[in-house]
């Protein structure tokens, strides 16, 4: 660093993106994207007037991707804000709401603390249990802002919706932020409690479900009093956030029903054949509710992780102490997750030589 950057950029451990290699050709499942191509009806969508186009700025306000956005939920527009990646959409309501004190689990989304650091929020973690499930009454009055991924980003289990919900019934002078870059892989979302809570905001991206992780759209919904705040942020740091591009794609890309539930159940049901492989192989297996398994074998994370590489094949490692035995794993094509399980099969016998 440079005797010119200011103590609390110095003191800030940057979160660290999955690996993009260029050096050679992978089977890539360590970045949790969808390894289905994005909507044929968004990219048609795309025209050479919109590229023409590009010579003006994009529409501050993505009116007619928030409408589409809104009418997919089921909400008022003044519900909704776009933004440039859920990233984004975090760290503007961490700037609203978290600058007296934020909390979250210990096992999460690395860019919470991060980003909480940065903007000089206190924050605390909250221990998981032992099974990695958390204990609602753990975040009751705490006092501070609470952010939960639901379900959480680096284990997959969801918590019971019941569950989330007591969180905020019981930190109704706070804000509780449910990060739901997950939640289309499981059975339970929160928008319909922006209803009956003025203290939520839900955190949504169209980089997973709608595989649009290239485009960098994400969104919040949330009480308008909320999205209220929140726009003062974005519009005093980046008014024209999402650019034209990205807009008219994630418009069609939500409205694209059919083509979005498909591959949400293909997803769904190759993470069934993962897992199952998986424990046919003696690695324990975490619950998961998203697009990828957290998993480990008695070799280790970071040594499988390793051999896996040097095989073509892409995961992540964490080296966090609570999870380091333990590699993730993104759900990819059946094709993709047939030929991760043969080579893990041949890493074993391999070790057992």
């Amino acid at each position: 660093m440079s005797r010119f950057a200011d103590s609390r950029i110095n003191a800030i451990s940057p979160y660290v993106p999955g690996e993009q290699p260029r050096d050679r050709k992978y089977i890539k499942l360590n970045t949790n994207e969808n390894p289905y191509y994005t909507s044929a009806r968004a990219v048609a969508a795309v025209d050479g007037e919109t590229l023409l186009n590009l010579k003006r700025y994009s529409d501050p306000e993505s009116r007619e991707l928030t409408a589409a956005i809104a009418a997919r939920y089921g909400v008022d527009c003044a519900e909704v804000l776009v933004t440039n990646g859920s990233d984004e959409a975090l760290a503007f309501a961490f700037y609203a709401y978290c600058r007296q004190g934020v909390c979250f689990p210990d096992v999460t989304y690395g860019f919470y603390e991060v980003i909480a650091k940065l903007f000089g929020c206190p924050c605390e973690k909250i221990s998981l249990l032992e099974d990695f499930t958390l204990r609602p009454s753990d975040y009751f009055g705490k006092g501070k802002s609470i952010v939960i991924a639901n379900p959480n980003a680096q284990t997959g289990i969801a918590a019971d919706g019941g569950d989330i919900e007591s969180i905020i019934a019981n930190n109704r002078e706070n804000i509780v932020i449910v990060d739901q870059a997950y939640a289309d892989f499981s059975d339970w979302n929160a928008v319909p409690l922006i209803k009956k809570y003025d203290n939520l905001v839900t955190v949504n991206t169209f980089s997973k479900s709608r595989s649009l992780a290239g485009a960098r759209v994400g969104y919040i919904i949330a009480p308008p009093q909320l999205i209220e705040d929140i726009k003062k942020v974005k519009d005093s740091f980046h008014p024209y956030n999402v650019n034209a591009v990205s807009s008219v794609l994630a418009k069609n890309a939500i409205e694209d029903e059919e083509y979005f539930k498909s591959t949400v159940e293909k997803i769904v049901k190759t993470r069934g054949f993962l897992v199952d492989g998986l424990k046919e192989y003696g690695f324990e297996v975490l619950p998961s509710s998203a697009n990828f398994v957290l998993a480990k074998c008695a070799m280790g994370g970071e040594r499988l992780y390793k051999l896996l590489k040097d095989r073509g094949i892409l995961v992540r490692h964490f080296g966090d102490e609570r999870i380091k035995d333990y590699i993730r794993i993104t759900v990819g094509t059946d094709s993709e997750t047939g030929k991760l399980l043969n080579v893990i099969k041949e890493i074993l016998d391999d070790e057992k030589c």
